[in-house]
C-alpha cells in the first residue's frame, strides 16, 4: 500500500512550485490522516511545521526549498516514496519557555532550537542566572543569552560561539552573546533536566525581549526555561544524512 503523504510548503515560489509538482505525482492527503508530512522550504518553515503539527502522529520529512536547510533533506521529485520508506527518524524534544513581562503577564511558548533573551534598546542587558533554584551568576552584562537544545545547537547558538551538542548528549547549552561582564564568559553546559531562570535587572532602563524559535515576547522581567519531555517531534532524514551525522560533520567545516 502506498504511503499517505501530506505536503506543506512555504510561501516561497520555489517551494510552491515543488508542492505542485509533488502533489501531481503522489497525491496530497490531509495532515490529520497522513502517514508522513513532507515540508518544503527552509529550516524556519520546518520549525513552523513541527510546531504546527506536534499534536499529530505523523513524522515530518523536510526537503530543502529554502536557504540553509540543516533540518532538511535534498530536494528531488523522483523516488519520494522509496526515500520515505528508508528514512531514519530522529526524536527531538523542545524547550518550554515561561516569560513574565513587566505588566505581570505570563507567556508560554515552546522552542525546538533555542530560547534567547536579547536587549531591546541601545544599552546592554543585565541578567541574573539561576539553575535549579540555585544562583549561579549574580550579574551578566551582555547583548543577550540563550539556552539551546542539541538539535538547535548549530543555529543561533553556534553563531554566538556556543558548542555544537551531539544529538544524544542529554545536555543543553547556555550561551552568552557579546558578554561584557564577565568579559569572556561564553556560557555553560547543563544537564537536560536543568531548569534555568533569567531575571532581568534594571528592566525599565535596559529592556529585554525573549524569543522561542523566533516567537517574541517583549519587556520580559523573568524567563524560566526547561526541557519538555512530554512532547516529542519525529524528524525523518535520508540514511547516512541524519541529524547525528550532520552535527558531527558541522564541526569539521
Amino acid at each position: 500500500m502506498s504511503l499517505r503523504i501530506a505536503f506543506a510548503a512555504s510561501n516561497a515560489p520555489i517551494a510552491q512550485a515543488a508542492r505542485e509538482t509533488l502533489t501531481r505525482q503522489y497525491g496530497d492527503h490531509a495532515e490529520a490522516g497522513a502517514d508522513v508530512i513532507v515540508a518544503l522550504g527552509g529550516d524556519g518553515f520546518m520549525l513552523h511545521t513541527l510546531h504546527r503539527t506536534q499534536g499529530l502522529g505523523a513524522p515530518v520529512y523536510g526537503m530543502n526549498r529554502g536557504t540553509v536547510g540543516f533540518l532538511m533533506n535534498e530536494y528531488s521529485d523522483h523516488g519520494l516514496e522509496e526515500r520515505l520508506s528508508a528514512a531514519e527518524a530522529a526524536v527531538i524534544t523542545p524547550l518550554s519557555m515561561h516569560a513574565t513581562t513587566s505588566d505581570g503577564t505570563l507567556h508560554k511558548e515552546l522552542a525546538i532550537n533555542e530560547v534567547s533573551l536579547l536587549r531591546q534598546g541601545p544599552q546592554a542587558a543585565r541578567l541574573r542566572i539561576s539553575v535549579d533554584g540555585r544562583l549561579r551568576m549574580s550579574e551578566l552584562v551582555c547583548d543577550g543569552a540563550l539556552v539551546a537544545t542539541p538539535a538547535g545547537s548549530t543555529a543561533y547558538n553556534y553563531s554566538a560561539h556556543g558548542p555544537i551538542l551531539p544529538i544524544g548528549s542529554d545536555v543543553l547549552a547556555l550561551t552568552a552573546m557579546a558578554a561584557f561582564r564577565p568579559r569572556r564568559w561564553r556560557g555553560a553546559l547543563l544537564p537536560k533536566t536543568a531548569e534555568v531562570r533569567f531575571e532581568v535587572l534594571d528592566a525599565e532602563k535596559r529592556p529585554v525581549m525573549a524569543e522561542a524559535d523566533a516567537r517574541a515576547v517583549r519587556d520580559v522581567v523573568q524567563v524560566d526555561i526547561r526541557s519538555e519531555p512530554s512532547i516529542a517531534h519525529r524528524v525523518l532524514f535520508d540514511p547516512g544524512h541524519g541529524l547525528e551525522e550532520r552535527l558531527i560533520r558541522e564541526q569539521f567545516v
